[in-house]
């Protein structure tokens, strides 16, 4: 979703009457009925007020009640009332990446809800490879969705989660995504989507939205925007990487919205490509739900990338190629002069409507009063509870990765350990713990609005309540704080002698440094991998300096290059926490102090800062080329050097597992109409539409034992290598993953179900999936087991 921070005056304009409101405050109330209330005598009986009715028939009746007019006036985010028909205005711009937030006009913090639980940054939570929790967080921010919509203060449309790939590690919105790999960013969307959703497919508590649709991983580099940039992309990256998590959102979470991007692919607008819209999202994935375009971008592809000659026909374009919802006001004003210009066919206009209302009518806004319906009794007393909290403290410390733990140095002791020294810039933060759409990004808006009103407040997206570093080291011993740096961008040294005395005096440092929003965040992708500043300078000299074990932290969205301190024997050991939320202090804490045994995994690779020499951000190629010195992306075709590689995360126990069963032959039934395969330049290899994929899966049963005197949860990571390499298959890839929790001393089995057609295949250069034949090879940390995949003879499926 973009930020609010508008490329042009006009659609400022439009937003301002809901900034408004936002600044200079609200009160919280019950909610009057949508449309349909059953006190007005005039509307209520209309046939789309039917609940009895099929969804269908009700968009349809209303459909056809509305003027062009009205019609139009319900195709931009703000959408319009119609008072004759007994219809409020909708703000259809809500977020809730990871916690109802006020990013977006939909919903407004205050009064009864003066905030909202507010869980770790995607990025984090992704670390924990525990899709239940996720579903879990869905739900919870559902509920206080729910909540605040039956309060008056929100809308029940939320535009997240970000399923876009984290393809370079430079990119500011990889805090958004849940990492690298798309099996497991499409498990993350389809899971958090169900969360929010709810499970019944009919009706649904929130609608949330799949973004942005499609290659869209760069903001500001090098002079490029967002705004102006074609993503040049093969078909091969497109099918293999770049459409895996949407694809994976429609099909399996069934998502109710998908949102186009600002950037072009191939030299067409995504907000107005057919193809991508009408003929995959909705004709091939089969999307029950409406297609959303990324703020102002139908004005973005005409005034800033002209992509066509006139308004009439980028408004024309759109809706043609399958949008129906427009964030901004370009189609409220262009759409009708389309229409009379014949560029446009009003019926076009009610298809797009219909997905709307569609939405809506599962929504339960036209079914009378909220209080009534489904989650009516939800309200305040439901938002911030005990239970919300604590899950997303549960969450933080799941997504924790300790990466490096010499001797070991962790856990940390209360009795050797009585005196702790808190020093780095992120070492007593609140606000950066939260990672980005919390609130922050109306700021430019406030800002122009205080100038109107200067004792205007500000009522931002607010946490249930904050525990910095500092706060929870606190609970387990005495501290001495020392800043080392003003903040992130650490320009000087002034305050590093004070950090340094600090270090001396204490049993134990612990170093809390990172980045934060000025560093990496929407419009702003980083420069390197490298620390901020003087930050490097400043660990090294307080690790020289400690009297007990140095202990790092790092709090950021993207990778850093810590190849200094991962060889420093003077560093103890390193915890990664992203951004770990409103109580990501407690949970570094309890982590450090051994309460809670880290379990993370890291969703990304780390790169040496040497990575970036001679790779644009621009060059979207996944693979790698010998002949051209281009390094490949991600750890699915990179080869070189890394910091810390995909998958990587250490236990304060130590787990093993075997094989109990797993097959050693599968064999692939096919349509009978299709011979024994298709021969490709690599091998042997059917294309998935060929074979017959509803049941295909190889189980393989496994063992996890933990010789350890501590309880912790294991994540078992399950890759494949393809028998034929090539440069149309990856090195490798990830085809299952299961989060396991196991008692000390104590033995679990795990079945894990790697589905053939889904995750076995691989994609050649022309864009078509095949199941390459031949001895495919799984890999579980040091085990390896071998499957040949064979074309079934007749009465043969599986041996």
């Amino acid at each position: 979703m973009a930020s609010t921070t508008m490329r042009s005056l006009p659609f400022g304009i439009f937003l301002l009457p809901l900034l408004l409101a936002s600044v200079f405050g609200h009160t919280s109330g019950a909610r009057e009925p949508f449309a349909c209330d059953p006190k007005d005598a005039k509307t209520r009986d209309f046939p789309f007020c039917r609940v009895s009715l099929p969804t269908q028939e009700r968009v349809r009746d209303l459909t056809g009640r509305l003027t062009l007019q009205e019609k139009v006036s319900l195709l931009v985010n703000n959408a319009a009332a119609v008072t004759r028909l007994g219809i409020k205005g909708y703000e259809w711009w809500s977020e809730a990446l990871h916690g109802v937030s006020n990013v977006g006009p939909g919903t407004k913090f205050g009064g009864d809800f003066p905030g909202a639980t507010s869980f770790p940054q995607v990025i984090t939570t992704a670390a924990s490879f525990n899709a239940s929790l996720w579903k879990a967080i869905g739900r919870v921010v559902s509920d206080e969705a729910r909540a605040m919509y039956n309060g008056g203060v929100a809308g029940l449309t939320y535009w997240s989660p970000n399923v876009n790939i984290f393809r370079d590690p430079r990119w500011g919105r990889g805090q958004e995504t849940p990492g690298e790999d798309p099996v497991v960013v499409g498990t993350y969307g389809a899971s958090y989507v169900r969360g929010l959703q709810g499970d019944d497919g009919n009706r649904l508590k929130v609608a949330a939205c799949c973004k942005h649709f499609t290659a869209y991983d760069l903001d500001n580099w090098n002079g490029i925007d967002r705004f102006h940039f074609n993503a040049k992309v093969s078909k091969q990256d497109i099918e293999d990487t770049f459409d895996v998590p949407f694809k994976m959102c429609v099909k399996e979470g069934k998502v109710a919205s998908v949102m186009c991007s600002y950037n072009q692919v191939n030299g067409v607008p995504t907000c107005a490509d057919p193809n991508l819209l009408r003929k995959t999202v909705r004709g091939v994935w089969r999307l029950d739900g409406y297609i959303v375009s990324d703020c102002d971008s139908v004005g973005v592809y005409y005034d800033e990338q002209h992509y066509t000659s006139t308004p009439e026909e980028a408004a024309a374009d759109a809706i043609k190629a399958g949008l129906d919802l427009d964030c901004g006001p370009f189609l409220a004003v262009h759409t009708e002069n389309a229409v009379k210009r014949g560029l446009l066919n009003e019926n076009d206009v009610n298809g797009a409507l219909a997905n709307t209302l569609n939405v809506q009518m599962r929504l339960g806004m036209f079914d009378g009063e909220p209080s009534s319906q489904p989650f009516g009794n939800l309200g305040a007393k439901d938002v911030c509870t005990a239970a919300h909290q604590e899950l997303a403290l549960e969450a933080a410390r799941q997504g924790i990765v300790l990466l490096k733990n010499r001797g070991p140095s962790l856990p940390l002791s209360r009795r050797r350990h009585p005196t702790v020294a808190v020093i780095g810039p992120n070492s007593n933060v609140t606000d950066t713990m939260i990672g980005n759409y919390a609130g922050e990004s109306l700021s430019l808006f406030k800002k122009h609005i205080s100038m109107i009103n200067p004792q205007a407040g500000t009522h931002t997206c607010v946490a249930c309540g904050y525990t910095s570093p500092l706060q929870g080291i606190g609970r387990y011993a005495r501290t001495i704080h020392q800043q080392g740096c003003a903040d992130v961008a650490c320009a000087t040294d002034k305050l590093f002698s004070a950090a340094v005395d600090a270090a001396r005096q204490a049993d134990a440092t612990v170093l809390v440094v990172g980045l934060d929003q000025s560093i990496e965040a929407e419009f702003r992708d980083r420069a390197g991998l490298l620390l901020p500043g003087r930050q490097q300078e400043l660990v090294s000299k307080v690790a020289a300096a400690s009297r007990g074990p140095t202990i790092l932290v790092l709090m950021s969205g993207g990778p850093i290059d810590l190849g200094f301190a991962k060889n420093d024997p003077r560093i103890g050991a390193i915890l990664w926490a992203g951004y770990p939320g409103q109580d990501g202090g407690a949970a570094i804490a309890d982590i450090l102090f051994g309460t809670s045994n880290p379990g993370g995994k890291l969703p990304m690779t780390w790169y040496p800062q040497d990575y970036l020499s001679n790779l644009p951000m621009t060059s979207m190629a996944m693979r790698s080329s010998r002949s051209r010195g281009y390094p490949g992306r991600t750890y699915r075709f990179y080869k070189g050097p890394v910091v810390y590689s995909f998958g990587h995360g250490k236990s304060y126990t130590k787990f093993v597992h075997t094989i109990a069963s797993a097959p050693t032959v599968v064999a692939i039934p096919l349509h009978g109409r299709h011979g024994s395969g298709n021969t490709t330049i690599s091998g042997k290899a059917i294309r998935v539409t060929h074979a017959k994929c509803d049941k295909l899966s190889v189980a393989v049963d496994l063992d996890v034992k933990n010789l350890g005197s501590m309880d912790g949860s294991h994540t078992l990571l399950v890759f494949s290598k393809p028998p034929h390499a090539g440069h149309w298959a990856p090195r490798k890839q990830l085809v299952a993953f299961e989060k396991v929790h196991v008692p000390a001393r104590a033995q679990k089995r795990v079945r894990i179900n790697i589905h053939v057609c889904k995750v076995l295949s691989v994609v050649d250069r022309s864009g078509i999936r095949r199941i390459q034949m031949g001895e495919h090879s799984l890999h579980i940390g040091n085990i390896k087991h071998s499957v040949s995949l064979q074309v079934a003879t007749l009465g043969v499926i599986k041996s």
